[in-house]
């Protein structure tokens, strides 16, 4: 019998188009404004982690509404962005 040598095809993963940020809930909304205050503010994603402290993933994930931050995440994420606590809170 003959084995046919083993071969592993590379395929490129398409990129997934970003989902709509629902900003009906409070994740959501804070996701939309945590994003316009980082833009607003000239930073990056990576830019604001190494401010911040905060793993450049976590941020990606609270800016996507996958996840919000603890409150004890707050001080210095506003911090990082020249901001108060209370300024970084989504308006409803």
């Amino acid at each position: 019998m003959l084995l046919k040598p083993f071969t592993q095809e590379v395929t490129t993963m398409n990129a997934r188009p970003r989902k709509e940020i629902d900003t009906s809930t409070y994740v959501g909304r804070f996701a939309a404004r945590l994003k316009m205050l980082r833009e607003k503010a000239g930073l990056s994603v990576d830019e604001l982690a190494e401010r911040s402290g905060i793993p450049a993933q976590t941020l990606y994930r609270w800016e996507q509404g996958n996840k919000a931050p603890s409150i004890e995440r707050f001080p210095e994420l506003a911090e990082s962005l020249n901001l108060t606590v209370s300024g970084m809170m989504p308006k409803k």
